[in-house]
This record gives C-alpha cells, sequence and structure tokens, in this order.
C-alpha cells in the first residue's frame, strides 16, 4: 500500500516522490510508461561511448538559488554556459541577435547606440502587438526577422510566426552588448554525471518504489491512497475532449570520426534543411574523446 502513487519520472514527478518520501516519510509508487527515469531529460552513453540526451538537448540554468541548492544535494556540477550559433547568410552568428551578429551579417562595426539606431530605422510600427510575427517586426525589423524567425518558426511550429501568440517569440531577446550567451541566468551548469544519474540519486531511497514501462492502468486503484499526475491532461481524460494539438521532434543521431564539429554546442539552421538545429553533446558534458555525436532536430506534426 502506496501513500501517493506518482505518474510521470520526470522533474515534477520525481521531485515531488523525493519531497514527499524524504520530507514527509511517505510511501510513493512512481510509475512511467518508457522504459526509464528522468522524461525528456534522459541521457544515456551510445555506442561511441558518447554522453547523449534521448530528446534533443537539455540546459539546465535557473535564477534561483532554493532550486539550485536542492539539485546540488544530487549531483556534482559542471559549469556550462549554452552558446547559439545561427546560420545566416552562409556564415555562423550569435544567436540571441547581439553586436557580433550584427557586424558579421552588415561587415561594419557596431556599438551599443549605432545598434539601437540600427534596429529603430528598420523597426515597423505595430499599433496592436498580437502575434509572433508583430513582436519581431516591431522591434528589428522585416529583414531579421526574415533571416533569423520566420523560417525557424515555421518549421518549428509548422505555422507562420502571424499565426502565433505574441509570447512565443517574446521570449527570445535581442541585445545592444556582445554577450553571446544563450541564457543569462545565475546559475548555469550540467549536472557532472549527466541528468539520470541525478535522477537516480533522488529516486535511490527506501519509501520510493520505481517501475518502469507501467501505465495508470498497470496499478490497482486499492494499492495507492492519492495519485499525482504529470502526464498529458488530454490522454488523462481519455481524450474525451479531443486531443490537443502537440508538436513533436524527431530526433537523428550521427557520430563522426573527429573531436569536434560545430563552435558551439547547438547551431540552428532557420532557413535551409528540413531540421531546425544540431546539437553537438560534448559541448555541453565535457566528455573527451576521439569520436562526436551530434543530434538533428526534424519537427514533426503529431506529438
Amino acid at each position: 500500500m502506496y501513500d501517493f502513487l506518482i505518474v510521470g519520472a520526470g522533474f515534477a514527478g520525481t521531485v515531488l516522490a523525493e519531497r514527499l518520501a524524504v520530507g514527509s516519510g511517505k510511501r510513493v509508487a512512481v510509475i512511467d510508461r518508457r522504459p526509464h527515469i528522468a522524461g525528456n531529460a534522459y541521457d544515456y552513453v551510445d555506442e561511441h561511448g558518447i554522453l547523449v540526451h534521448k530528446y534533443g538537448p537539455h540546459i539546465f540554468h535557473t535564477n534561483s538559488s532554493e532550486v539550485f541548492a536542492y539539485l546540488s544535494r544530487f549531483t556534482n556540477w559542471r559549469t556550462y554556459e549554452h552558446r547559439v550559433l545561427a546560420n545566416v547568410d552562409g556564415v555562423q552568428v550569435p544567436i540571441p541577435i547581439n553586436l557580433t551578429t550584427l557586424e558579421a551579417l552588415y561587415s561594419r562595426p557596431f556599438t551599443k547606440e549605432s545598434a539601437e539606431q540600427f534596429f529603430a530605422e528598420r523597426a515597423e510600427s505595430v499599433t496592436s502587438v498580437r502575434t509572433s510575427e508583430d513582436v519581431v517586426v516591431s522591434k528589428i525589423g522585416r529583414e531579421l526577422y526574415n533571416k533569423f524567425f520566420r523560417g525557424y518558426t515555421r518549421k518549428q511550429w509548422g505555422l507562420d510566426p502571424s499565426e502565433l501568440d505574441a509570447t512565443v517569440a517574446g521570449r527570445i531577446p535581442t541585445r545592444t552588448n556582445r554577450d553571446d550567451r544563450y541564457f543569462t541566468d545565475t546559475f548555469q551548469a550540467m549536472p557532472a554525471s549527466g541528468y539520470t544519474a541525478m535522477f537516480e540519486s533522488m529516486l535511490a531511497h527506501p519509501n520510493i518504489d520505481v517501475m518502469l514501462e507501467t501505465g495508470i492502468d498497470g496499478v490497482d486503484r486499492s494499492e495507492y491512497d492519492q495519485m499525482i499526475y504529470t502526464g498529458p491532461i488530454d490522454a488523462f481524460f481519455n481524450y474525451r475532449f479531443g486531443k490537443l494539438p502537440y508538436r513533436s521532434l524527431d530526433f537523428r543521431f550521427e557520430n563522426l570520426p573527429s573531436t569536434q564539429h560545430q563552435a558551439t554546442g547547438t547551431v540552428n539552421y532557420p532557413n535551409e534543411h528540413d531540421f531546425t538545429r544540431v546539437t553537438e553533446f560534448k559541448h555541453l558534458t565535457g566528455q573527451e574523446a576521439e569520436s562526436t555525436t551530434l543530434c538533428y532536430e526534424y519537427p514533426r506534426a503529431d506529438g
């Protein structure tokens, strides 16, 4: 008999299991339909000996000292600041757009002041900012919008930015300095031994039982008192209100006989190719090996 059945062994389910078991002395069963813990953050060593993320790159970053201190109980950290390049006009330039990006594209020097003027001269007047297109063109104009945002968004979402809510593109900043980090959070690091090892440490308590390849229908209601569900909400209701329009990604891995292939962990391809980005995991993990594994992300309509 369990006090709690937790459906899903990802971040939410695992943190709740650990807190209930250790903090409150509860008996907890954690189930997951997948054959592994850690949810979408699951990582593993591939057949070439490279630590990879099965579901694309997961970069840890937070401004919360409480969150960082809590997870530090279960892992050591490797300091890592994620940097992303975008393949635009035949060159690879930093994204988010900054002074270095502008100088590479327009072959002239920029300062904070000249960059602000450059954006202001190209920004379009938008009476009511409602869509993702509105957000970008009202800040930096249509030329940069077409170079960096429109193609990537159409591939990722299957919709034009003019069809998407303003919040989708509103998360991506434009900078007038030379900060080429993708994130600016106070705490930026990667679990030293990987995410899966961190999750294993969190779940390693005698009050926690983990059952993989197990759905709700595999557990009798009489075996637990309360349930915490962390899966897709439409599935919980047996799709009685229809399916939510989730998007998905097809991850394709390639191993190359070289120690390094890319200049940064991730390179975006907003305009050419069917994939949106390519990640080289050794940048993230700091692993040293004679070969390197890349991950190509192809957006899909069904998820």
